[in-house]
């Protein structure tokens, strides 16, 4: 294999899809990406046997051939050269890399031993524009678990039903839905797609226009811009999201968004090494008292709200509440309240389509 391309397109193209390369496993060549020189292109391939990404880039080939490099070896010593044109010549198990008046020689794996990349990925689909769904991306992946313990959990639901979507996720502690519009679709649908995958999706695909997704046999597609990702989904039941959700609730106050924000972030100071990062909400008639209590000091504020209802206190972990006002729009939001121990609501004023959960921590005086 040799060929020539420009450094700044190598290297852009290197650094997307070395994020599909894996880190802990026993396979090596699943810590490679993959070089494919074939007609006036290079393509550069990496997965982990999870989530694949493929990338084509303008090349003069001299001579075709496929091999695969060490991932993030290569990506590191690519990005340092985004200002030279470089050629490119695998011989046998090395490859020479040549820029400027240097050379640097690089130890390669055959290409055979890569797993193969299925892109035929075309049952089913469903079209949404871009904005939407980077915000659906943004406003519920964060929400996803983090360990192994319920596999399913580690991604976000997505259901499509005649012509509306939405797209919940939780960990255990809190939940996360928003709701919305699909341009198209070839029918209702059900998927759990991973975090990982989609917040790969959304930092490859444009600000504008729109993404179809296409479904088959438990994979995904996405592409953008000659970037191919694919992903395994999750199977498994997800939880329903309406046997969570309270249908009414005894307390309502509308607060403005970033005084609670800027509170809520003070009381987290002092807490912020213990183990709940507790801070309290006490709601009362015309205002939200927010307290946090540490060895370091102690934090008492009162904010002005429009309380609805009977007054309750609440002990919650203020991270949570951060992302879930971090997450929300506008300049007043609600939140909702049953009691002291069963789970609250976060929500915009107006536009009702995105929701947080979070349920609230015991403490002494509520337990």
């Amino acid at each position: 294999m040799k060929v020539v391309c420009e450094g700044i397109d190598l290297s852009d193209a290197v650094l997307k899809v070395v994020k599909a390369c894996a880190t802990k496993t026993t396979l090596p060549i699943l810590e490679t990406v993959k070089l494919s020189a074939k007609n006036d292109g290079l393509t550069l391939s990496a997965t982990d046997n999870e989530i694949s990404i493929q990338k084509k880039i303008k090349a003069e080939v001299y001579e075709e051939g496929e091999v695969c490099v060490p991932g993030r070896y290569f990506g590191d010593f690519i990005k340092k050269l985004e200002n030279v044109q470089i050629t490119l010549n695998a011989q046998s198990r090395k490859m020479d890399i040549i820029y400027a008046d240097s050379q640097t020689d690089m130890q390669v794996l055959p290409a055979e031993d890569f797993p193969k990349i299925d892109t035929e990925i075309n049952e089913y689909s469903f079209k949404l524009k871009t904005e939407d769904l980077k915000k659906f991306i943004n406003s519920t992946a964060f929400c996803c678990a983090g360990d192994d313990s319920r596999p399913i959990l580690k991604g976000c639901q997505f259901v499509i039903k005649d012509g509306d979507i939405s797209v919940t996720s939780l960990d255990g502690f809190r939940l996360a839905t928003v709701k919305g519009k699909v341009i198209s679709s070839t029918g209702n649908m059900e998927i759990v797609c991973p975090a990982r995958t989609l917040n790969e999706i959304e930092k490859m695909i444009s600000d504008d226009g729109e993404t179809e997704i296409f479904v088959q046999k438990g994979m995904i597609l996405v592409s953008s811009d000659n970037t191919v990702l694919t992903s395994r989904l999750y199977a498994g039941d997800f939880i329903k999201k309406e046997n969570i959700i309270p249908r009414e609730y005894t307390t309502v106050a509308k607060v403005n968004r970033e005084l609670l924000k800027a509170s809520v972030e003070r009381a987290a100071i002092l807490v912020r090494n213990d183990k709940n990062s507790l801070i309290i909400f006490d709601v009362q008639e015309n205002k939200i008292e927010i307290s946090s209590n540490s060895e370091i000091g102690n934090v008492q504020e009162p904010i002005k709200a429009e309380v609805e209802g009977k007054d309750v206190r609440i002990a919650m972990n203020s991270k949570f509440i951060i992302d879930a006002v971090n997450a929300l729009t506008e300049e007043e939001i609600t939140i909702s309240f049953n009691n002291q121990i069963q789970p609250f609501v976060c929500e915009n004023a107006v536009n009702k389509d995105t929701l947080y959960l979070i349920l609230p921590v015991r403490t002494a005086n509520n337990a």
